[in-house]
């Protein structure tokens, strides 16, 4: 009985630290990397996200396609002198801020649009860009809130 009062402590702590646990989380955007069908369809991939250091980008594909992490220059030429990814999914970590580029090198897809360019950002306590929060994080605390709730009021 004395330990019903520590409860409702100890579920807002649980909460509380799968809240922070979630916010914290790094991101993994998914691409379906395409020749697109339009110029700017990699501008609008990227237009509402933001991209930090931790996060990552997932490429995947249907067809016949690669993955190049190129410099700027074998960016803007369509170029390749680094090494290239042909098994898919490709899972790219952004470990360091700064701009980073990706080309297809297959054919002239890079030339008909199939390349992606990304600013990486810090990942610290800046409160004006978005994060992503995982809704999946937020199940443990929410669960063990259910318990207390339900064990609660089952032995009113």
């Amino acid at each position: 009985m004395a330990c019903r009062g520590l409860m409702p402590s100890v579920c807002c702590f649980m909460f509380g630290l799968a809240f922070l646990a979630a916010s914290a989380a790094a991101a993994e955007y998914k691409l379906h990397w395409i020749v697109p069908t339009s110029a700017d369809y990699y501008t609008n991939w990227i237009s509402n996200k933001t991209f930090e250091v931790g996060d990552s980008v997932m490429f995947n594909w249907s067809t016949t396609h690669n993955v190049a992490d190129v410099s700027k220059s074998e960016y803007d030429d369509c170029s390749k002198t680094s090494s290239v990814v042909a098994s898919h999914p490709v899972q790219i970590q952004l470990n360091s801020t700064g701009s980073r580029y990706f080309i297809c090198t297959v054919d002239d897809h890079c030339g008909r649009g199939q390349k992606l360019a990304i600013t990486v950002k810090n990942s610290g306590n800046d409160t004006s860009s978005a994060s992503f929060v995982s809704v999946g994080a937020l199940y443990p605390g929410l669960a063990i809130s259910l318990v207390y709730f339900l064990s609660y009021y089952y032995y009113i």
